[in-house]
């Protein structure tokens, strides 16, 4: 397809645990948004990491055990906070985007030729075994012209590519912990779906790549920060049945602005757990891969 770029893992070891302990320790964080906040008052989801990583680390193997919040975690918005009703961004419904989630993504961006992509919205999504996102295509961004870039850490998952109307046969491929897509051009715009997350193939709890140490010689000016070991247990703990997606988009061409208009702050639902095919709001739902 033209336009689709697979990246397979080019993490250097060690780096993929920084962006896992964002995501679950430091992106979550208010004033980003997450689905939490749709059925908990502010004050309770306020420090996720500092209420689940006990929890966590003590964790078996019992489907029974209670879940923590870190494990109800469905998506994180970040940026320009997606509105699930509208599927629309707004300009009154904005916080500052994670620095260092801009530089990975605007070094990749230009490492594919997209030199001067913004990251101006960020759509994480935690998806578990019985997780899965239904066929959508990503159209909400003010401008198309730009690349989304997609981000996988942790479990594998199939990843369905179809075509620019819904009813073309899908090309399935799967993604593992590390791999980057980057879908521009005529593939921006493409139908894709998630239809399964499965154990990563090396049938180990945590794929190999996640278990190398990062280097202590990092490179000048890297934006990757060592974990402590006691966060990495809870990380790991976390990662044995689920994987982490990070979604990144330009929504804005540059000196364009939104349409006027009297938005709305809602926000919206996860990935299904149950079907592949669902609500019109989940097949809409923005990529997650």
């Amino acid at each position: 397809w033209p336009g689709f770029i697979f990246i397979p893992n080019p993490f250097l070891p060690g780096c993929q645990r920084h962006w896992v302990k964002q995501c679950l320790k430091l992106y979550p964080e208010k004033p980003n948004v997450c689905n939490l906040d749709l059925h908990m008052a502010p004050e309770k989801t306020t420090d996720l990491w500092g209420q689940s990583k006990e929890q966590l680390r003590r964790k078996g193997s019992s489907k029974w055990e209670p879940r923590s919040l870190l494990e109800k975690l469905r998506w994180v918005t970040l940026g320009y906070h997606y509105n699930w009703d509208t599927k629309k961004y707004s300009a009154n419904h904005h916080t500052p985007f994670p620095s260092d989630l801009a530089f990975l993504s605007e070094q990749v961006a230009a490492a594919c030729g997209f030199r001067g992509f913004q990251a101006q919205a960020g759509i994480l999504n935690y998806y578990h075994f019985d997780s899965s996102l239904g066929i959508h295509v990503d159209e909400s961004e003010l401008d198309h012209s730009r690349p989304l870039l997609s981000f996988s850490f942790g479990q594998s998952s199939i990843f369905l590519l179809g075509g620019l109307k819904r009813e073309e046969a899908p090309t399935a491929m799967f993604m593992h912990s590390g791999d980057i897509m980057v879908m521009s051009g005529f593939s921006r715009l493409l139908y894709h779906a998630v239809p399964r997350v499965l154990p990563n193939p090396e049938g180990t709890a945590l794929p190999s790549c996640l278990d190398q140490p990062l280097s202590s010689d990092l490179p000048v000016g890297s934006v990757i920060e060592h974990s402590s070991d006691e966060d990495w247990q809870v990380c790991a703990k976390y990662l044995q049945s689920s994987r982490i997606n990070m979604t990144i988009r330009q929504v804005l061409a540059e000196g364009q602005k939104f349409p006027e208009e009297s938005g709305t702050n809602g926000e919206g639902q996860a990935p299904s757990e149950d079907s592949y095919e669902n609500s019109k709001a989940k097949r809409h739902k923005p990529n997650t891969v």
